[in-house]
């Protein structure tokens, strides 16, 4: 890939923070991509997103916008379409893919149209929709709020007694709630960037899944990369998770988690449309894998803006 001209971008705002539950986690994110992109010689500027962030990006002339921001407001198509409106180019997937990747639900009934593997599910609107659950799918299963992202408000289930409490804690993020199957084998991300598969990810934590505390502040969770499976099976993986992306209509840059099971079988668990910046992510260390610095990171992601 050609370098980037650095000077072709124009006035660049940086957007982080926001409403949404993970908003830390996204200052830390955007922090480190405005730092990296001033390394880089960008005329770039942090913009810590508020509702009056449409007046704020007109008042300051700016001419694209990177997108750090995590969760709903930033990763849901909202921050998407405002910028669509304004005519400002702004980094990874558009609208539909935003808001579709962003909800996992809708994100499972794609795959499971289109014949891609991901795991069985209840949605949860009431006690008995949980007693369906238990019925259909048994415990171990995992319940997960559809609309959150980093891990927040989500239970692994391993008793009846557990789901209900469970499932009144996603209930509190606001929005549905599914119970998906818990599927025992081990845990990969391919992050993508602009329609590359990076090196995969695997991932391992002592913590009873791949939590907020795992992602964020454990120091304890292990980042495989080479993640340790053939490069046959690795390619193949890749097809897939390509497929699995594009599906939902994300473009530009993401990352599709995913496990394989004790029979070598791959299920489809979510996309993230803007994954995490910070020192524990995992998009920066799979380029840095393939050999791209978290500056060429940044000004490829940028590069690949659109409108």
């Amino acid at each position: 890939m050609s370098k980037p001209d650095v000077n072709s971008f124009g006035k660049v705002a940086v957007l982080m923070g926001g409403w949404s539950a993970e908003r830390e986690i996204s200052l830390i994110s955007g922090r480190a991509v405005l730092q990296a992109l001033l390394n880089s010689g960008v005329d770039a500027h942090g913009i810590d997103v508020d509702h009056e962030v449409a007046r704020v990006l007109l008042d300051g002339k700016f001419d694209r916008a990177f997108i750090v921001l995590h969760g709903r407001g930033g990763e849901d198509g909202s921050i998407q379409g405002l910028l669509e409106t304004m005519a400002i180019p702004y980094t990874g997937s558009a609208v539909l893919g935003s808001s579709l990747a962003m909800d996992k639900l809708r994100t499972k009934q794609v795959w499971s149209a289109t014949g891609l593997p991901t795991p069985d599910y209840v949605v949860l609107n009431s006690e008995a929709d949980c007693a369906r659950a238990l019925d259909e799918i048994g415990v171990p299963m995992i319940i997960k709020p559809v609309l959150e992202g980093s891990s927040i408000g989500m239970s692994k289930v391993e008793t009846a007694d557990e789901l209900i409490p469970a499932w009144q804690l996603a209930m509190a993020c606001k929005g549905e709630v599914i119970a998906e199957r818990w599927i025992t084998g081990k845990e990969y991300t391919a992050a993508i960037l602009v329609d590359r598969v990076l090196p995969m990810i695997r991932l391992v934590t002592p913590h009873k899944f791949y939590d907020y505390a795992a992602k964020y502040t454990a120091n304890d969770t292990q980042y495989l990369c080479p993640c340790g499976l053939p490069a046959e099976v690795e390619a193949s993986l890749a097809t897939m998770m390509l497929q699995a992306y594009r599906a939902v209509g994300a473009s530009g840059w993401g990352r599709v988690d995913f496990m394989i099971d004790d029979n070598a079988q791959p299920w489809l668990i979510e996309v993230n449309t803007v994954p995490g910046m910070t020192d524990h992510s995992l998009v920066p260390m799979a380029a840095k894998q393939a050999g791209i610095s978290f500056e060429q990171l940044v000004v490829q992601i940028l590069a690949g803006s659109h409108v």
